[in-house]
């Protein structure tokens, strides 16, 4: 695979928050299939490497490149339709809507999207609870709504904030499961995640983000000669 092109490239990255340097030369690669976390503390620029790949931060350099597309060049309206998918940290599903109408609506940028059926064979959940409005359904149960909100769509990567921030245990356990199924289908995800024992779990690959800056990346099978570089940047 390394040998391959990566699907997502991005190279010297900066990011701003009005006056404010947030992301100061970021460098990483993802390949077609990998699951990827960024892991650091609160506040190190994990999220807004995201939200820069996604285009919602408009003020940064630097080139970003998927699937052979300058997406510096792509407004944020049609980054979707060039196949990249966000679940931000809120979520973002339609409170007031059924779980059948929120999966209704994202619409199909690409071939390949999931049908309702396959939605809701992965996520069981759901299914019990297709008519209850958003308002309605637990923490894990949005997070699932919106990770599945974007399947239906067709992109080919994934980009998770947090998705198990202040989740229950047991469904802390079938989101990953859901995500090691989703590497089996094919899909590509970049997550950022808090919970290490869950990103080791799940991840193939990490890059470890401190002061806007990748500061290491590595493969989870280095992670024992990692841990003490890791205990360190991370506070753990």
């Amino acid at each position: 695979m390394s040998e391959m092109q990566p699907l997502l490239s991005v190279r010297d990255l900066h990011a701003w928050y009005g006056e404010g340097h947030a992301l100061h030369g970021v460098n990483l690669d993802i390949h077609q299939g990998e699951t990827v976390t960024l892991l650091g503390r609160n506040g190190v620029g994990k999220t807004t490497t995201l939200r820069s790949i996604m285009g919602i931060i408009r003020k940064r350099t630097g080139t970003i490149n998927f699937h052979g597309k300058d997406m510096m060049r792509v407004p944020l309206h049609r980054t979707a339709h060039a196949g990249i998918g966000f679940v931000p940290e809120e979520r973002g599903i339609f409170a007031t809507l059924s779980v059948d109408e929120n999966l209704n609506l994202p619409p199909i940028v690409a071939k390949g999207g999931m049908s309702i059926a396959e939605i809701y064979d992965l996520f069981p959940n759901l299914k019990e609870r297709r008519n209850s409005p958003g308002t309605k359904l637990s923490g894990g149960e949005q997070q699932m709504l919106a990770i599945a909100r974007i399947l239906r769509t067709g992109v080919k990567l994934l980009l998770l904030d947090e998705p198990t921030e202040g989740l229950a245990p047991v469904i802390v356990q079938r989101i990953g499961e859901v995500l090691v199924t989703l590497k089996q289908r094919g899909m590509t995800i970049l997550l950022v995640e808090q919970n290490f024992r869950f990103a080791s779990k799940v991840a193939d690959r990490f890059y470890v983000v401190d002061h806007g800056r990748i500061i290491d990346n590595f493969h989870v099978k280095e992670l024992p000669d990692r841990m003490t570089m890791l205990n360190e940047a991370l506070g753990v």
